[in-house]
């Protein structure tokens, strides 16, 4: 038997290339490695460059290190070389991105962007648009629950109210935004794929000479910093990402020093929080 190591591993895969920059998982990550690190544990990240010369796979490169258990976040899960990873006898977490077979740390999205909509819903709006980030799991959960909370409190959505932009992506929402804007009957509320992607929407609108929320209002999604000192403060959804990473680092950690103990491999969901900012407006009549 090799000596220990000590050592996780974070396999993390930014296709937009936001990097450690991103907000959601550079918390998360923080979370992960100061509960890591407090268990006694070292953190080395997997790199995932595939065109780097004279590669070696995942599993390999794991294996060669020494590497005791991998946290797996913002990777595709499909990859044949996730899949042999996963496979093996090396334990396992993945983070933000359910997996069969193994330990899954989520965002109750579902119950978060429900709160949202019971809120907005409740200050009288009943012309809500969606403006949703790419399609992952992430998103068919939280476009799935949007629906069918709408649906419970009998407002209708259009088909036009419901638009797909990109996680992050300033532009791209704020083209969406414009979009809606423009319609014949355009919504009272508009939600947006997060935080950061908000300031396009929220330019946009302004752009249009409206105030929000006295013409328009807005919310979002993550409850990140920057945006929380807008004024208006934008009314969002907060998730607990550094509690995402420090039960993620806690339950891998017990995968790998008391295995015997884990008999439970359901996702584990981690509660969001709604903040009720400045930016919806009460309206006099539903």
């Amino acid at each position: 038997m090799s000596e220990r190591s000590y050592s996780l591993g974070i396999l993390f895969e930014d296709e937009a290339s936001n990097g450690l920059t991103h907000d959601f998982f550079a918390a998360v990550l923080n979370g992960f490695k100061k509960e890591a690190e407090s268990k006694g544990y070292e953190i080395t990240f997997i790199n995932t460059h595939k065109d780097a010369p004279n590669r070696k796979t995942y599993l390999q490169r794991v294996q060669e290190r020494n590497i005791e258990g991998i946290g797996i976040i913002c990777t595709n899960i499909k990859d044949p070389e996730v899949l042999e990873l996963v496979s093996s006898d090396i334990p396992v977490v993945t983070i933000d991105e359910p997996m069969d077979g193994v330990i899954s740390v989520l965002s109750d999205n579902a119950q978060g962007i429900k709160d949202l909509v019971y809120h907005i819903s409740g200050m009288g709006h009943t012309k809500i648009a969606y403006i949703h980030g790419n399609m992952n799991s992430v998103t068919e959960v939280r476009l799935r629950n949007f629906i069918d909370a709408c649906d419970k409190l009998g407002i209708s959505v259009p088909d036009e109210y419901i638009r797909q932009s990109w996680f992050r992506s300033i532009n791209k929402t704020a083209y969406e935004t414009e979009a809606l804007l423009r319609l014949p009957d355009p919504p009272t509320c508009i939600i947006f794929p997060d935080d950061y992607a908000a300031i396009g929407g929220i330019n946009i609108i302004k752009a249009y000479g409206l105030v929000i929320p006295d013409d328009i209002s807005v919310a979002a999604y993550d409850g990140i910093d920057i945006p929380s000192r807008y004024d208006p403060q934008i009314t969002t959804v907060k998730q607990d990402m550094e509690g995402m990473g420090r039960i993620a680092a806690e339950k891998l950690i017990k995968l790998i020093d008391s295995p015997e103990e884990i008999t439970d491999f359901s996702d584990v969901l981690v509660g969001t929080k709604l903040i009720e900012g400045h930016t919806i407006k009460q309206m006099l009549w539903k």
